[in-house]
Order: C-alpha cells, then sequence, then structure tokens
C-alpha cells in the first residue's frame, strides 16, 4: 500500500517515509508514525507524517494493514 491517501495512514502505524534530504537518491527510512502532517485527503508525493524518531518525511510504503471492522 503506498501513502497518497491520509484515510490509509494513522500514528502508530510502521511505514517507509523518505526524508526531505533523501528526496534525489529515493532512500527509504522506517519508523512508526507519531503526527500525520498533512491536512488534505490525498498527496501525490506521499502524506507528510512525522516518526517516533522525530524525523519528517513522506508516507512511500505503509507495512501494517488498517482494520476498518
Amino acid at each position: 500500500m503506498d501513502g497518497t491517501r491520509r484515510s490509509d495512514i494513522k500514528p502508530g502505524l510502521r511505514v517507509s517515509i523518505v526524508l526531505k534530504k533523501d528526496q534525489r537518491t529515493g532512500k527509504l527510512t522506517e519508523g512508526i508514525i507519531k503526527n500525520i502532517l498533512t491536512n488534505s485527503p490525498t498527496h501525490p508525493h506521499g502524506i507528510k507524517v512525522r516518526l517516533a524518531s522525530g524525523e519528517v518525511g513522506r508516507v512511500k510504503e505503509i507495512f501494517d494493514k488498517i482494520d476498518n471492522h
């Protein structure tokens, strides 16, 4: 699952993000979401989040599935 829809992203999920400094290389950083920083429902480059480690970047991959039941 990619990280372009805000509805797919919740604090506590394990994700891969691309940090601003790594956008050219595409290097991914893995972590747990602490805050969602993007307000719009979608973003073509990924929803911006802050990880528990304090790093900020755009979600590229979501590892945990959200159970909507």
